[in-house]
């Protein structure tokens, strides 16, 4: 049995719970039990855009992807080493690992049999498997943080000292190795582009861990985990509450595990998903969304950058496009496109000054991060932020490849009555600025009534190609995909 192998074995086969009820993995097991162990992912997407989310699983990690009849919710099968990429996909909000999944749950007729059900479910359930998910994905996240705090270290150190005494770096020549290790594991996190073989990263950062926690369980008994569960149910025909479900399905985790439960300082998230007679056990992997990764500044109205991530792939950007958002507000739209799709020129521009600051800070914010992360100066982003009036945009006629953009919706920004104004002469420069031919615009707004009259003013100039339905924080909003027409 290789090195590799053991290391993950052994890591895998960490005590979890305080009743001494510990995940094991054979020694003799075979490589793909341990090192290449098969999981189902859950995922959280912006609704509407669950088949944009299901393509780029396929994309990037070659998996085929279900759809679920919950709106706003993906499924996918993984191999172990493959989770620190799945942490780079960038239409997913949240992650979750898949306990079980029950396609048609049979409730009982009355609350108090169907809450006892529950109960009863924590001790029957698969937890093995998710639990190593979930801890492998926990030493992930610990060696980013460290990795962040040497970086931010380092980086001082370059600035003050410049290249250090070479002795110094001959003597510390092996925990550099181990650095540089880290750093290849984590940048999964940030830089989907590298192409290291990520199963040999995690078999190497796995047998660290365990060093660490070999050393650490000579010296302290095991800790007792603490949880929480959260219920998202959606149906009419359910007897109990949200809050019912997960209070007694807790207390059947907490008498199953010997765990303490405990609402805001957890250490395992237990997800009860329920959608009529569908019910999902899972295991939270991420502890906040993944759409804050480029936003500091905020506004009013900030875009998340997942959902600024479907619609730019909605107009499918090619090498070299030109790619404008006339109203950024803090830049989420552009700041996506500029760091997945970097071959393009992206322009972000506003007619607030405030709005223009923010985004401009954004991007400041974001090249800091990558300096840090690569420990050298960055090159810089290929994007810039305007001020300007959106209806005599400084641009030449026929300039712009695509527009993205988030329109107002009329309820924080602006107001209903002034959209009637604004959304023709929006549309009506737009289509100057916009490619005949080959130019395309993919629009969000939640005032669908006043753009869809703007729309049929200017048939002459746009064809509305797709339409896409999507919830923007409660309040039903559309993407419109548009097509510049070639006028002769």
């Amino acid at each position: 049995m290789s090195d590799v192998q053991e290391a993950t074995n052994q890591l895998l086969d960490v005590n979890l719970h305080g009743n001494q009820r510990s995940i094991q993995v054979t020694e003799s097991a075979p490589r793909s039990e341990s090192e290449h162990l098969q999981v189902t992912i859950g995922a959280t997407v912006p609704t509407g855009f669950e088949q944009t989310a299901a393509d780029e699983v396929r994309e990037k990690l070659g998996s085929s992807c279900k759809i679920s009849k919950d709106r706003g919710k993906i499924y996918f099968d993984i191999s172990v080493e493959s989770l620190a990429q799945v942490h780079c996909l960038r239409s997913v909000d949240n992650l979750f690992v898949v306990v079980k999944e029950f396609k048609d749950y049979q409730f009982k007729e009355t609350k108090e049999e169907v809450l006892k059900d529950f109960e009863e479910l924590a001790g029957k359930l698969p937890w093995s498997e998710p639990l190593k998910v979930w801890n492998v994905n926990t030493s992930f996240k610990k060696k980013k943080t460290k990795r962040k705090k040497i970086n931010q270290n380092s980086s001082k150190e370059k600035i003050d000292n410049g290249q250090g005494d070479k002795a110094d770096e001959r003597d510390d020549k092996k925990g550099f190795t181990n650095k540089t290790l880290d750093s290849r594991i984590l940048d999964y996190y940030e830089n989907p582009a590298i192409k290291e073989e990520i199963s040999t990263l995690v078999g190497d950062d796995l047998a660290s861990c365990k060093d660490e926690t070999d050393e650490g369980s000579k010296e302290e008994t095991p800790e007792v985990l603490k949880f929480r569960v959260t219920c998202n149910r959606a149906g009419e025909k359910h007897c109990f509450s949200s809050n019912e479900a997960a209070r007694d399905f807790g207390g059947g985790v907490q008498d199953y595990f010997k765990w303490k439960a405990d609402m805001t300082n957890f250490d395992v998230e237990v997800l009860l998903n329920i959608h009529d007679n569908e019910i999902v056990v899972g295991i939270a992997l991420t502890e906040e969304s993944l759409h804050r990764r480029n936003i500091t500044h905020f506004g009013p109205t900030t875009l998340r950058s997942t959902l600024a991530y479907g619609m730019l792939r909605l107009c499918a950007p090619q090498p070299t496009d030109i790619i404008v958002d006339p109203m950024c507000g803090t830049g989420a739209i552009p700041i996506e496109g500029a760091t997945e799709w970097s071959n393009c020129y992206h322009i972000a521009g506003d007619n607030n000054p405030l709005a223009v600051n923010r985004a401009a800070n954004n991007i400041s914010s974001l090249l800091t991060k990558s300096q840090i992360k690569e420990g050298k100066v960055s090159w810089g982003l290929p994007i810039d932020a305007v001020q300007w009036d959106i209806c005599n945009l400084p641009l030449r006629t026929g300039s712009v490849d695509i527009i993205v953009t988030d329109m107002p919706f009329g309820k924080r920004m602006g107001s209903k009555k002034r959209n009637w104004n604004l959304y023709p002469a929006c549309l009506r420069e737009m289509s100057r600025v916009c490619r005949p031919g080959t130019g395309r615009a993919v629009l969000l707004t939640q005032d669908k009534k006043c753009f869809t009259k703007a729309l049929s003013g200017m048939g002459h100039v746009w064809r509305k190609v797709h339409t896409v339905w999507v919830n923007i924080g409660g309040l039903h909003a559309a993407v419109y995909l548009l097509k510049r027409f070639l006028i002769w």
